[in-house]
């Protein structure tokens, strides 16, 4: 009876996953594909004043070395607008192609009227029609940006805020709320208000010309199950490619988390099609980290792999060698340093599984289920590291040498398996 329970349990959860899976149109930005079943795409977004420049190019590369496959700057004044062709002159010295977005407010449609050359050069312009303007101003306002992206054949994200939501509407929906018989709970009125901003923004701008397959759209909230609500009603109501992330996560490992938690259930539903992790870095850190963080994500949903993953067991005190530790610290620092080269030499290498475990009780099952891993002595265990590939015991390790035998066995499974691929030997 517990089996038969689970295996309807499963077939449910399938259910509701395949409920949201659904055909989007591709919006392309730049040469990144965006929906229609492309691979999700990872995005991040600078936080240098644009006017310069220079910072802001060499942000730019940095984020696109760290996997970021679409990087929005803010063009928020007249100087950060004219400093756009300057940042794109550079990246092309520097050999970046990565596509830049241009994230607009208030005056998104004073800057690109002005600014032709930047309007041309940007692979997409982000509108947030809670702040295009208000009164009449708001759809001659939305517009003008519009006929910009007609001209200049790019696609547009409406990105919908729940901290700058269009007040007009949001009033609107309250009133009309309050006069039911039984009102709607306060925050159910707000996401319909995002989902109706979103959306009527849509079909304005389509009504207007834009392409339907120019269309992205993103509802952006900061609390984890709203985020899950407004997306899944978004699937239900669009075909539209779907930006996710929180609008903002915090700093650190609350910001980690509370992106895992936002993000993890709907793309499992089949939800989001590219995504951001907002994550707030520590003063004069490496902005990249948001970019590990989207992509650890998609990796653990096994929904893309970008580099060779490491298990690694977190120690207990069967485990008081910190062997273990530093040897899977290294080995993965080393596969993420060898991916530039072994993602051009080997085909599919971003898919190896490697296991560095600590003791006897996990270690050898793991290794087995790895492409190839390792289980190292534990406490009071023989000095012995047995090796597996592929699931079979391979060699037995000991010495004062284990670590860079095993690194060199993990050089030469990797060349072994994945080979020279017929692109690179031409």
């Amino acid at each position: 009876m517990g089996r038969e329970n689970s295996l309807q349990q499963n077939s449910s959860e399938k259910q509701t996953s395949d409920r949201y899976r659904r055909l989007t149109p591709t919006a392309w930005v730049g040469s990144v594909p965006v929906g229609s079943g492309h691979p999700i795409v990872v995005q991040s977004m600078t936080n240098t004043d644009t006017a310069d420049a220079e910072g802001t190019a060499k942000q730019i590369a940095e984020l696109a070395a760290a996997g970021s496959e679409i990087v929005r700057i803010t063009v928020n004044n007249k100087a950060s607008a004219q400093a756009v062709p300057e940042v794109d002159a550079r990246l092309q010295d520097m050999g970046v192609s990565v596509p830049i977005v241009g994230d607009f407010h208030y005056n998104g449609h004073l800057l690109l009227k002005e600014f032709p050359k930047t309007a041309e050069i940007l692979a997409k312009y982000r509108i947030n029609p809670g702040n295009v303007g208000a009164g009449k101003h708001h759809d001659a306002n939305f517009k003008t940006m519009i006929d910009v992206a007609i001209e200049y054949d790019k696609p547009v994200r409406i990105g919908v805020n729940w901290g700058s939501l269009d007040q007009q509407l949001l009033t609107k929906l309250m009133d009309e709320n309050a006069t039911l018989e039984k009102p709607a709970d306060a925050s159910d009125v707000l996401i319909e208000a995002m989902l109706q901003s979103a959306l009527l923004s849509a079909d304005a701008a389509e009504s207007f010309g834009l392409g339907h397959d120019k269309i992205i759209i993103s509802a952006k909230v900061s609390r984890a199950r709203d985020l899950w609500k407004v997306y899944r009603l978004l699937a239900e109501r669009c075909d539209y490619p779907l930006h996710l992330g929180l609008t903002e996560a915090g700093m650190g490992v609350k910001g980690i988390a509370s992106s895992s938690a936002a993000l993890a259930p709907i793309l499992a539903d089949g939800i989001g099609d590219t995504i951001r992790v907002s994550l707030t870095p520590e003063p004069g850190a490496n902005r990249a980290k948001e970019v590990d963080v989207a992509q650890e994500i998609l990796q653990s949903l096994d929904l893309r792999s970008f580099a060779p993953s490491v298990t690694a067991c977190p120690g207990c005190g069967r485990t008081t060698s910190t062997l273990f530790q530093e040897m899977a610290r290294d080995i993965q620092a080393y596969l993420k340093a060898q991916m530039p080269v072994w993602g051009k030499q080997y085909e599919g290498v971003e898919d190896l599984k490697v296991a560095v475990m600590g003791c006897v009780v996990n270690g050898p099952g793991e290794s087995k289920h790895a492409d190839i891993g390792i289980s190292l002595p534990g406490n009071g265990e023989d000095p012995k590291a047995p090796v597996y590939q592929d699931g079979k015991l391979v060699t037995t390790l000991q010495g004062p040498n284990i670590v860079p035998d095993f690194n060199l066995m993990l050089d030469n499974y990797v060349a072994t398996r994945y080979g020279m691929s017929d692109s690179v030997l031409s």
